[in-house]
């Protein structure tokens, strides 16, 4: 296993937050190479992990790296909505650090970097299991690309950019980032940088594995999962992803829903939990240093009510 397959972000923060050492059943729903796992599992002998990925190699050393704790852990191969619908115990925390790993930001087979030469693919559960992003590309009709760069990537120049995908897969499909590319230089022009590139990547990952929809699914159900006084930890690394996570938050730490027209509380009528930070958490600065993808990392935590 190598020591760099993927930095734990924010782990002195993460185990703050969830407090492993009272013991239970922890949800690590991005288990990557299994650092967060293992952060919990070494505060507790009482602490047990379900540790799910949707990624086979990243279950592989996950595997390899949580193997000294026997029974306390439990691989799930799955993404992290299906494994929290099907929970049966509670939890007494649930963690969820969403986005790509370094792996496979690195590992240029895998598709989910924009370096010459590497395949529009950026499938995180593997080869063999879904639409690539190169099939996205030739096949979604001009609306829907333009959707998906205007939703995902934020791009406000999404039509034009649709349309051009859409004239150059008539010559020839697009097969690797380098076809892609050489759009962007067409349609964002001369001053276009590395983030803007950046966003419309992430705009095609976001679509290929339906990270938002999922995210959508998972967020209520590992809320219901958590057993009272259970903390729901979430790491984000873009705005759509923490947008999502702050309302839900927020709602549920809200004692009433109802709209405001409606004279009386037709709702729950009491909050379903409090949300740990106000604000998102950063990473501190010497993690940044040590580990500089960390810098995009928001951190938000919330506990259910007891």
């Amino acid at each position: 296993m190598s020591a760099n397959y993927h930095v734990p972000v924010m782990l002195r923060e993460v185990l703050k937050y969830l407090e492993p050492e009272r013991g239970g059943l922890y949800f690590d729903g991005t288990a990557g190479a299994g650092g967060h796992s293992e952060g919990i599992l070494n505060a507790s002998e009482r602490a047990r992990v379900l540790a799910v990925d949707q990624d086979p190699e990243a279950l592989e050393v996950a595997a390899t790296r949580l193997k000294r704790f026997g029974e306390r852990v439990h691989l799930v191969h799955a993404n992290f909505a299906d494994a929290a619908e099907s929970v049966s115990e509670p939890l007494a925390g649930a963690l969820l650090d969403l986005g790509v790993s370094s792996h496979q930001i690195d590992e240029q087979a895998r598709g989910f970097s924009f370096r010459p030469g590497t395949p529009l693919d950026m499938r995180m559960s593997g080869a063999g299991t879904g639409e690539t992003a190169a099939d996205l590309l030739n096949t979604r009709d001009e609306a829907e690309l333009a959707d998906i760069f205007y939703y995902y990537g934020e791009e406000r120049r999404s039509r034009r950019l649709a349309s051009e995908v859409v004239k150059a897969r008539r010559a020839a499909p697009f097969l690797t980032s380098d076809d892609l590319l050489a759009i962007l230089g067409r349609v964002l022009g001369p001053r276009a940088d590395v983030q803007d590139r950046a966003r419309i990547f992430q705009a095609l990952r976001i679509a290929v594995n339906d990270e938002l929809g999922v995210l959508e699914r998972a967020l209520p159900a590992l809320r219901d999962a958590l057993e009272p006084d259970g903390v729901f930890v979430v790491l984000s690394y873009h705005s759509l992803e923490d947008r999502r996570v702050k309302d839900a938050f927020r709602e549920w730490s809200r004692n009433c829903i109802c709209p405001p027209e409606f004279p009386v509380c037709r709702c729950r009528g009491r909050a379903l939990g409090v949300t740990l930070t106000k604000k998102p958490i950063s990473a501190a600065e010497d993690e940044v240093a040590v580990n500089p993808r960390a810098r995009s990392a928001r951190l938000r935590a919330w506990r259910k009510a007891a």
